[in-house]
């Protein structure tokens, strides 16, 4: 009974102290926007201390759909709270959190635990919604420093960044904008009326925004694209080395794509971007007191790494070069968005790998994707074939809902544009009609799979282009079926992206367990990533479903072993925003039976082929670009050294993988290389052993 009455006093004191709303009954509603269109919903009703919240959205054929139930408590921070309903994909969600009697304990998807508390402490929730972030935003302005130790580990901070308003006139609402760090791996932004309710919130690729005010969705999503660019601008500034004098790399061996080798111990030197010399490196070589001198320490240099399959953000350009990708393919973006990002990367304002951009194309139905360009019509379609010709896109990528009448037109289209095509196959079309109508390519493995898999009739523009993957279990890949598409890939020199990384992300993904894939990076990452990483992505009832899904994907791996056996070209690409991804892209190459060399060499030097530019890139050559990145083992016994870049160069651009990671908030894996500075006439000197100390002869980045 004590305790009964000290927890009720204790959320009468609450509301009454902290909340300034009494007892009274709030209700908030917002709507998710994606593009122009409303995806979703969040309703959220408030009664004192108590808090419940709906969250639904069906995007793209597929959304999470939560009930919330919070109870706040001192400070504003939560002593209670729990999610069910299902995620993304359809998996089952069920977690809870509370604290009392000086203990905090929860469960989740992801993990479960308990530690003693003397008060309550802030917990990040693993299946979240948009409210979250304004339950984080409220604890974190009661805290000093806007910062908080959070459960189950980890910081997380509140940066206010300006005051502004939303809309025109009469219906202008003033706003105060935030910026939460240490939720997801990218910051999200927050804006809260002069009430502290929530107005919209942007981040996680999700735009949410008060109900009836959907019409400023576009004003919101351009000032969260300023803060964000002024936040990538800020980290080119702080974390791109630019030297003026040669950077001389000594005692290195270099992995060479053609030969599947590695060079003697080799000297490499760069000078505006460009590699100006390479020779064997000697004991008694020279090393000129007028050049930075990086010491190798006997690792590899290894020609930069492209992803194929990439959708690039403002902030993942960091993340991919710290990886050591220097290049990617983008599949499909926010046109005006992917074009000011290009012009900016190159330019040098903010940091990012180079962008070969493809041109989306998707067509009308409620299970649009909304992004790229959806003619209502053929004409329309051609006429889109051709803006992203004249912008020079490479490739149109067709999505799900297009009509399979129209890919002929538009593949002839593009090709008579000098582009090729890639995509999805289309709901109710086949991988064979589609090479058969113009496809050059083939994105995805369940993509080309299901085409094997599928019933007449059955409709792909929904989840089940990945839940019924679980039938390849039983998949013989001798069927006439199936050989007739690899022969029509074979006759017709079709390409394909795999990403079967992601579709092993999918598909034993598995509640409380860490992913093979995962293993080598995951305990680096901050908390949410790590939670977000141990859950289970598709419905699975019971352990038959179970055993299906991991036959399934190792009849996957099969096929990419078979398709390499036959000599198709494969594209690793990773469908998401981090080069750890691709990282395991390539592994899973080495697990279908190609030698590291070879998954290496599909990694480096076959995208530059593939796009034309292998005069310029994929090879580390004398006159080429110096794109190329330092890890301490030897890649070609291997393959898992490339997980650990020490240095990254990107044409005139140095980067240190391990200040990248600080910034992020991520643990460094593998420190710098040693470094001396130049030795001028002036005397200056510097400390060896880093790169802070390289004086006046580092130009930090523009911006």
């Amino acid at each position: 009974m004590l305790r009964t009455s000290v927890r009720c006093l204790l959320a009468v004191w609450f509301v009454i102290t902290f909340t300034g709303w009494g007892a009274a009954t709030t209700t908030e509603k917002l709507s998710v926007v994606q593009g122009s269109t409303t995806v979703g919903s969040l309703s959220v009703i408030t009664e004192g201390a108590a808090v419940n919240v709906e969250y639904a959205v069906s995007e793209n054929g597929r959304g999470p759909r939560h009930h919330e139930t919070i109870r706040i408590g001192p400070n504003f921070i939560p002593i209670e709270w729990t999610v069910s309903g299902t995620s993304l994909m359809g998996g089952l969600v069920s977690e809870r959190y509370s604290w009392q009697s000086g203990e905090a304990a929860w469960t989740s998807q992801a993990d479960s635990g308990k530690v003693p508390a003397a008060k309550p402490l802030l917990y990040v929730v693993n299946d979240d919604s948009p409210w979250a972030l304004v339950v984080y935003a409220r604890a974190l302005l009661k805290a000093p420093g806007h910062t908080l130790e959070v459960l189950p580990s980890g910081t997380m901070k509140l940066t206010q960044l300006r005051d502004t308003s939303v809309g025109e006139g009469k219906d202008a609402v003033p706003v105060t904008i935030y910026r939460i760090d240490g939720v997801r791996l990218e910051p999200n932004y927050i804006m809260l009326d002069r009430s502290r309710r929530l107005f919209s919130s942007v981040g996680g690729g999700s735009l949410t925004v008060r109900q009836g005010r959907e019409k400023d969705a576009a004003a919101i999503s351009k000032i969260a694209d300023a803060l964000g660019s002024q936040l990538a601008h800020d980290q080119q500034h702080r974390l791109a080395h630019h030297f003026d004098a040669p950077l001389r790399i000594r005692n290195v061996r270099i992995f060479d794509p053609r030969s599947g080798e590695l060079s003697v111990p080799s000297t490499v030197v760069i000078m505006r971007g460009r590699i100006t010399e390479i020779l064997p490196s000697r004991e008694n070589d020279s090393e000129p007191s007028d050049e930075v001198l990086v010491d190798g320490e006997g690792g590899s240099l290894v020609p930069g790494l492209h992803d194929m399959h990439s959708h690039s953000t403002l902030q993942s350009g960091l993340f991919y070069l710290a990886a050591g990708v220097t290049s990617t393919r983008d599949m499909g973006n926010d046109n005006s968005f992917l074009l000011d990002l290009i012009e900016q990367i190159n330019s040098g304002e903010i940091a990012g790998p180079r962008i070969t951009p493809n041109g989306f194309l998707e067509g009308q139905s409620q299970y649009s994707a909304r992004t790229g360009l959806i003619p209502a019509s053929l004409p329309e379609a051609l006429r889109d074939v051709r803006w992203y010709a004249d912008r020079g896109y490479f490739q149109i990528k067709i999505y799900n809902s297009m009509n399979p009448d129209w890919v002929k037109p538009i593949a002839d289209e593009a090709h008579h544009l000098g582009m090729t095509v890639t995509g999805h196959i289309p709901a109710f079309d086949t991988p064979d009609r589609a090479i058969h109508d113009g496809y050059n390519e083939i994105t995805h493995t369940n993509q080309l799979m299901l085409g094997w898999l599928l019933k007449p009739g059955e409709d792909t523009r929904t989840p089940l282009r990945l839940t019924a993957m679980a039938r390849a279990a039983t998949l013989d890949l001798s069927l006439p079926a199936v050989q007739n598409t690899v022969s029509l890939m074979k006759a017709n020199h079709i390409a394909h992206d795999p990403t079967v990384a992601i579709l092993e992300r999918l598909m034993l993904s598995r509640a409380g367990t860490i992913q093979p894939g995962d293993v080598d990076y995951l305990d680096h990452m901050p908390i949410a990533y790590q939670r977000y990483r141990k859950r289970t992505f598709v419905p699975i009832n019971n352990a038959a479903e179970d055993d299906a899904y991991r036959k399934a994907f190792a009849k996957v791996i099969d096929t990419l072993r078979m398709l390499h056996e036959n000599g198709i070209r494969l594209l690793p690409g990773t469908d998401d925003d981090t080069g750890f991804t691709l990282h395991r892209e390539l592994e899973l190459y080495t697990i279908a039976g190609m030698t590291p060399a070879e998954a290496l060499r599909a990694g480096t030097l076959l995208p530059e082929e593939y796009f034309g530019h292998s005069s310029e890139l994929g090879t580390i050559e004398r006159g080429k670009v110096a794109d190329f990145f330092l890890v301490a083992g030897d890649p070609t016994k291997d393959i898992r050294a490339i997980k650990f870049p020490r240095m990254v160069s990107k044409g005139d651009s140095i980067y240190f993988p391990s200040e990248i990671y600080q910034a992020l908030s991520i643990k460094p894996f593998a420190a710098p290389p040693a470094i001396r500075p130049v030795i001028s006439r002036d005397n200056h000197s510097g400390n060896p052993d880093g790169a802070d100390n390289l004086h006046g002869h580092v130009r930090r980045s523009k911006g």
